[in-house]
């Protein structure tokens, strides 16, 4: 599928879907970071490439990157999380 034909959830939707964001390392690259989401179930969600995220969000101030980091990702919900 490409990206062009992703469907994002709306803020607030995935708002309430979304437990925690976890950085965590790439098990098959172990020099490389991923931004694991999951449900307030503890399920998995999908995932995010961490490099690609901070590179969309661009230079922010040091203590605004996790909020800036969380808001995309917020905003970057696939819909197809619902059928897992």
């Amino acid at each position: 599928m490409s990206e062009e034909n992703v469907k994002f959830l709306d803020y607030e939707e995935a708002v309430k879907l979304v437990g925690a964001i976890q950085e965590e390392e790439d098990i098959e690259q172990p020099d490389k970071r991923i931004l694991t989401v999951y449900g307030k179930d503890d399920k998995e969600l999908c995932w995010f490439d961490f490099d690609e995220v901070k590179a969309e969000v661009g230079e922010v101030e040091a203590g605004e990157r996790k909020a800036a980091v969380q808001h995309y990702i917020l905003t970057h919900i696939p819909e197809w999380v619902y059928e897992l």
